[in-house]
Protein backbone atom coordinates (compact mmCIF):
# COMPACT_ATOMS: atom_id res chain seq x y z
CA UNK A 1 0.00 0.00 0.00
CA UNK A 2 1.33 3.43 -0.94
CA UNK A 3 0.61 6.31 1.44
CA UNK A 4 1.59 9.77 0.12
CA UNK A 5 2.93 12.05 2.85
CA UNK A 6 5.46 14.32 1.08
CA UNK A 7 6.29 16.52 4.07
CA UNK A 8 6.30 13.70 6.64
CA UNK A 9 3.44 15.15 8.67
CA UNK A 10 1.48 11.93 9.17
CA UNK A 11 2.14 10.13 12.46
CA UNK A 12 2.39 6.65 10.98
CA UNK A 13 2.12 4.72 14.23
CA UNK A 14 2.54 0.94 14.43
CA UNK A 15 -1.17 0.71 15.29
CA UNK A 16 -2.22 2.70 12.22
CA UNK A 17 0.08 0.69 9.95
CA UNK A 18 -1.24 -2.61 11.27
CA UNK A 19 -4.85 -1.47 10.90
CA UNK A 20 -4.27 -0.28 7.32
CA UNK A 21 -2.76 -3.65 6.46
CA UNK A 22 -5.53 -5.63 8.18
CA UNK A 23 -7.49 -7.39 5.45
CA UNK A 24 -10.68 -7.37 7.56
CA UNK A 25 -10.57 -4.13 9.55
CA UNK A 26 -8.58 -2.00 7.08
CA UNK A 27 -7.61 -2.06 3.42
CA UNK A 28 -5.28 -5.05 3.42
CA UNK A 29 -1.60 -5.15 2.46
CA UNK A 30 1.73 -6.83 3.16
CA UNK A 31 3.17 -3.46 4.19
CA UNK A 32 2.95 0.32 3.82
CA UNK A 33 5.21 2.41 1.58
CA UNK A 34 5.07 6.00 2.75
CA UNK A 35 6.12 8.54 0.11
CA UNK A 36 8.20 11.17 1.93
CA UNK A 37 10.62 13.79 0.68
CA UNK A 38 14.14 12.81 1.72
CA UNK A 39 14.55 16.12 3.55
CA UNK A 40 11.55 15.21 5.75
CA UNK A 41 12.37 11.54 6.26
CA UNK A 42 12.19 9.98 9.73
CA UNK A 43 15.21 8.67 11.63
CA UNK A 44 17.33 6.37 9.46
CA UNK A 45 17.86 3.62 12.02
CA UNK A 46 16.49 0.23 11.09
CA UNK A 47 14.80 -2.42 13.26
CA UNK A 48 16.25 -2.52 16.74
CA UNK A 49 17.99 0.82 16.17
CA UNK A 50 20.88 -0.69 14.20
CA UNK A 51 22.55 1.00 11.28
CA UNK A 52 21.70 -0.18 7.75
CA UNK A 53 23.32 -3.51 6.84
CA UNK A 54 24.13 -2.65 3.24
CA UNK A 55 23.77 0.02 0.60
CA UNK A 56 25.01 3.58 0.34
CA UNK A 57 23.38 5.67 3.12
CA UNK A 58 25.37 8.84 2.37
CA UNK A 59 24.06 8.95 -1.20
CA UNK A 60 20.46 8.90 0.08
CA UNK A 61 20.66 12.64 0.71
CA UNK A 62 20.86 13.23 -3.06
CA UNK A 63 17.59 11.38 -3.80
CA UNK A 64 14.48 13.55 -3.69
CA UNK A 65 12.18 10.82 -2.36
CA UNK A 66 12.48 8.45 0.59
CA UNK A 67 10.64 5.10 0.77
CA UNK A 68 9.52 4.78 4.40
CA UNK A 69 8.68 1.07 4.49
CA UNK A 70 6.67 -0.50 7.33
CA UNK A 71 5.83 -4.19 7.73
CA UNK A 72 2.23 -5.31 8.10
CA UNK A 73 2.61 -5.56 11.89
CA UNK A 74 3.73 -1.90 12.08
CA UNK A 75 7.43 -2.61 12.53
CA UNK A 76 10.04 -0.73 10.50
CA UNK A 77 12.01 -2.50 7.76
CA UNK A 78 15.18 -1.53 5.95
CA UNK A 79 14.30 -2.39 2.38
CA UNK A 80 11.66 -3.93 0.09
CA UNK A 81 12.63 -4.72 -3.49
CA UNK A 82 9.16 -5.26 -4.90
CA UNK A 83 7.92 -2.29 -2.91
CA UNK A 84 10.64 -0.12 -4.42
CA UNK A 85 9.52 -1.02 -7.95
CA UNK A 86 5.89 -0.04 -7.31
CA UNK A 87 7.07 3.01 -5.33
CA UNK A 88 8.97 4.09 -8.46
CA UNK A 89 5.86 3.47 -10.59
CA UNK A 90 3.85 5.74 -8.30
CA UNK A 91 6.43 8.53 -8.55
CA UNK A 92 6.45 8.27 -12.35
CA UNK A 93 2.65 8.18 -12.76
CA UNK A 94 2.20 11.19 -10.47
CA UNK A 95 4.92 13.30 -12.09
CA UNK A 96 7.12 13.20 -8.99
CA UNK A 97 10.09 11.71 -10.82
CA UNK A 98 11.27 11.57 -14.42
CA UNK A 99 12.60 8.41 -16.05
CA UNK A 100 14.12 6.41 -17.32
CA UNK A 101 16.53 6.46 -14.37
CA UNK A 102 16.47 8.05 -10.91
CA UNK A 103 17.40 7.31 -7.30
CA UNK A 104 15.19 6.56 -4.30
CA UNK A 105 16.41 6.79 -0.70
CA UNK A 106 15.77 3.82 1.63
CA UNK A 107 16.96 2.79 5.08
CA UNK A 108 19.54 0.64 3.29
CA UNK A 109 20.87 3.61 1.32
CA UNK A 110 20.11 5.11 -2.08
CA UNK A 111 18.79 2.70 -4.73
CA UNK A 112 18.87 3.39 -8.44
CA UNK A 113 15.71 2.72 -10.47
CA UNK A 114 15.63 2.03 -14.22
CA UNK A 115 12.51 1.85 -16.42
CA UNK A 116 13.02 -0.81 -19.09
CA UNK A 117 11.80 -0.39 -22.71
CA UNK A 118 9.09 -3.04 -22.11
CA UNK A 119 7.73 -1.14 -19.07
CA UNK A 120 9.23 -3.39 -16.42
CA UNK A 121 11.23 -1.73 -13.67
CA UNK A 122 14.73 -2.66 -12.57
CA UNK A 123 16.10 -1.60 -9.20
CA UNK A 124 19.64 -1.67 -7.88
CA UNK A 125 19.31 -3.88 -4.81
CA UNK A 126 22.82 -3.16 -3.58
CA UNK A 127 25.59 -5.58 -2.70
CA UNK A 128 24.73 -9.06 -1.46
CA UNK A 129 26.66 -10.51 1.47
CA UNK A 130 26.74 -14.26 2.11
CA UNK A 131 27.34 -14.39 5.85
CA UNK A 132 27.59 -18.13 6.43
CA UNK A 133 25.43 -21.11 7.33
CA UNK A 134 22.34 -20.89 9.49
CA UNK A 135 19.26 -22.85 10.47
CA UNK A 136 15.55 -22.31 10.86
CA UNK A 137 12.75 -24.40 12.31
CA UNK A 138 10.06 -24.53 9.61
CA UNK A 139 6.84 -26.38 10.37
CA UNK A 140 8.54 -28.21 13.26
CA UNK A 141 11.51 -29.40 11.15
CA UNK A 142 15.06 -28.04 11.19
CA UNK A 143 16.23 -26.64 7.84
CA UNK A 144 19.75 -25.64 6.89
CA UNK A 145 20.35 -22.50 4.89
CA UNK A 146 22.63 -19.59 4.17
CA UNK A 147 22.48 -16.29 6.05
CA UNK A 148 22.40 -13.51 3.49
CA UNK A 149 22.14 -9.73 3.74
CA UNK A 150 20.47 -7.74 0.96
CA UNK A 151 20.31 -4.66 3.15
CA UNK A 152 17.97 -6.70 5.35
CA UNK A 153 18.47 -10.15 6.92
CA UNK A 154 17.59 -13.43 5.18
CA UNK A 155 18.02 -17.16 5.63
CA UNK A 156 17.71 -18.90 2.25
CA UNK A 157 17.16 -22.66 2.48
CA UNK A 158 17.59 -24.80 -0.64
CA UNK A 159 15.18 -27.76 -0.47
CA UNK A 160 14.47 -30.81 -2.61
CA UNK A 161 10.86 -31.31 -1.50
CA UNK A 162 7.92 -29.68 -3.27
CA UNK A 163 7.48 -26.19 -1.90
CA UNK A 164 3.76 -26.69 -1.32
CA UNK A 165 4.37 -29.19 1.47
CA UNK A 166 5.92 -26.65 3.84
CA UNK A 167 3.87 -24.96 6.56
CA UNK A 168 4.59 -21.23 6.67
CA UNK A 169 1.53 -20.23 8.67
CA UNK A 170 3.77 -19.67 11.70
CA UNK A 171 6.99 -17.68 11.71
CA UNK A 172 10.04 -19.94 11.31
CA UNK A 173 12.26 -20.17 14.36
CA UNK A 174 15.58 -18.37 13.88
CA UNK A 175 18.70 -18.26 16.05
CA UNK A 176 18.57 -14.88 17.85
CA UNK A 177 22.36 -14.81 17.91
CA UNK A 178 22.35 -14.58 14.10
CA UNK A 179 19.05 -12.73 13.74
CA UNK A 180 18.67 -10.40 16.74
CA UNK A 181 15.96 -8.37 14.99
CA UNK A 182 14.39 -11.36 13.21
CA UNK A 183 14.67 -12.13 9.52
CA UNK A 184 13.05 -13.35 6.34
CA UNK A 185 13.14 -17.06 5.49
CA UNK A 186 13.11 -18.34 1.90
CA UNK A 187 12.44 -21.92 0.83
CA UNK A 188 14.16 -22.34 -2.52
CA UNK A 189 13.99 -25.06 -5.13
CA UNK A 190 16.27 -25.12 -8.18
CA UNK A 191 13.96 -25.93 -11.12
CA UNK A 192 16.32 -25.67 -14.09
CA UNK A 193 19.36 -23.90 -15.49
CA UNK A 194 19.50 -20.56 -13.65
CA UNK A 195 15.85 -21.01 -12.59
CA UNK A 196 14.34 -21.11 -9.11
CA UNK A 197 11.00 -21.38 -7.37
CA UNK A 198 10.59 -19.78 -3.97
CA UNK A 199 8.24 -19.30 -1.05
CA UNK A 200 8.97 -16.76 1.66
CA UNK A 201 7.95 -15.88 5.20
CA UNK A 202 8.67 -12.18 5.71
CA UNK A 203 9.56 -10.76 9.09
CA UNK A 204 6.60 -8.78 10.37
CA UNK A 205 4.25 -9.77 7.52
CA UNK A 206 3.99 -13.58 7.37
CA UNK A 207 4.02 -15.54 4.13
CA UNK A 208 3.74 -13.22 1.13
CA UNK A 209 3.23 -13.87 -2.56
CA UNK A 210 6.57 -12.33 -3.44
CA UNK A 211 9.64 -10.72 -1.89
CA UNK A 212 12.20 -8.83 -3.95
CA UNK A 213 15.05 -8.95 -1.45
CA UNK A 214 14.12 -12.60 -0.84
CA UNK A 215 14.42 -13.37 -4.56
CA UNK A 216 17.91 -11.84 -4.56
CA UNK A 217 18.84 -13.81 -1.44
CA UNK A 218 17.51 -17.01 -3.03
CA UNK A 219 19.56 -16.44 -6.19
CA UNK A 220 22.68 -15.72 -4.15
CA UNK A 221 22.17 -18.91 -2.13
CA UNK A 222 21.61 -20.98 -5.27
CA UNK A 223 24.72 -19.53 -6.88
CA UNK A 224 26.74 -20.39 -3.78
CA UNK A 225 25.32 -23.85 -3.07
CA UNK A 226 23.89 -25.42 -6.21
CA UNK A 227 26.44 -27.20 -8.39
CA UNK A 228 23.67 -28.61 -10.63
CA UNK A 229 22.47 -25.21 -11.88
CA UNK A 230 24.29 -24.14 -15.04
CA UNK A 231 23.76 -20.45 -15.67
CA UNK A 232 22.69 -19.67 -19.22
CA UNK A 233 23.43 -15.95 -18.72
CA UNK A 234 26.29 -15.10 -16.34
CA UNK A 235 24.83 -13.88 -13.08
CA UNK A 236 21.18 -13.93 -14.19
CA UNK A 237 18.52 -16.00 -12.43
CA UNK A 238 14.81 -16.41 -13.14
CA UNK A 239 12.83 -16.65 -9.90
CA UNK A 240 9.22 -17.86 -9.79
CA UNK A 241 7.15 -16.89 -6.76
CA UNK A 242 3.42 -17.41 -6.06
CA UNK A 243 2.80 -13.84 -7.27
CA UNK A 244 4.61 -14.11 -10.61
CA UNK A 245 8.14 -14.05 -12.01
CA UNK A 246 11.22 -11.93 -11.36
CA UNK A 247 14.68 -11.70 -12.85
CA UNK A 248 17.69 -11.32 -10.55
CA UNK A 249 21.09 -10.31 -11.88
CA UNK A 250 24.13 -10.72 -9.66
CA UNK A 251 27.49 -9.14 -10.33
CA UNK A 252 30.62 -8.45 -8.33
CA UNK A 253 29.50 -5.08 -7.00
CA UNK A 254 25.71 -5.15 -6.69
CA UNK A 255 22.50 -6.97 -7.58
CA UNK A 256 19.54 -6.05 -9.77
CA UNK A 257 15.87 -6.98 -9.58
CA UNK A 258 13.62 -6.71 -12.64
CA UNK A 259 9.87 -7.23 -12.87
CA UNK A 260 6.51 -5.61 -13.57
CA UNK A 261 5.04 -2.91 -11.31
CA UNK A 262 1.31 -2.18 -11.51
CA UNK A 263 -0.88 0.08 -9.37
CA UNK A 264 -4.35 -1.49 -9.27
CA UNK A 265 -6.39 1.22 -7.50
CA UNK A 266 -6.30 4.64 -5.84
CA UNK A 267 -8.63 6.18 -3.29
CA UNK A 268 -9.04 8.28 -0.16
CA UNK A 269 -9.01 7.31 3.50
CA UNK A 270 -11.61 8.79 5.82
CA UNK A 271 -9.85 11.23 8.21
CA UNK A 272 -11.96 10.11 11.16
CA UNK A 273 -11.09 6.48 10.58
CA UNK A 274 -7.41 7.39 10.30
CA UNK A 275 -7.53 9.17 13.66
CA UNK A 276 -9.22 6.29 15.46
CA UNK A 277 -7.01 3.65 13.77
CA UNK A 278 -3.85 5.47 14.90
CA UNK A 279 -4.54 4.62 18.54
CA UNK A 280 -6.47 1.36 18.17
CA UNK A 281 -4.93 -1.96 19.12
CA UNK A 282 -4.22 -4.18 16.09
CA UNK A 283 -6.93 -6.83 15.72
Amino acid sequence: MILPDPEGRRDLTPALTARLCDRRAGIGADGVLRVVRTAARPAAAGPGGQRPEGGRPDEADHAEWFMDYRNADGSIAEMCGNGLRVFARYLLEHGLAAGPSFAVATRSGARQVQVEPDGRITVDMGPVSVLGPGRAVVGGALRDGLRISVGNPHLACLVDDALGKFDLTAAPGLDPAHFPAGGNVELVQVTGPAALSMRVHERGSGETRSCGTGAVAAAAAAAALSSSATKTVPGQWHVTVPGGALTVTLDAGTSWLTGPAVIVAEGELDPGWMTSASSASPS
